[in-house]
């Protein structure tokens, strides 16, 4: 199994992935072949930093400009 990153590009009224040509060989993968992607829900960092740590100034007074 090959961990990569890779930008969806629109085609035609659809999305693709372009699966670099090093991992296609690695893999053996050849048109018409299956291959499974697994995709990470990404989550708010800001959401997840507010909840862990205690703070004295609340999320909103923080976010705000001076």
């Amino acid at each position: 199994m090959e961990t990569i990153k890779a930008r969806a590009r629109k085609w035609g009224n659809s999305i693709g992935l372009v699966i670099p040509k090093d991992v296609v060989k690695k893999e053996n993968i050849h048109p018409g072949k299956y291959v499974e992607i697994l995709i990470p829900k990404k989550t708010n960092v800001l959401k997840e930093t507010f909840g862990t740590f205690k703070f004295k100034k609340t999320a909103q007074q923080i976010l705000t400009p001076l």
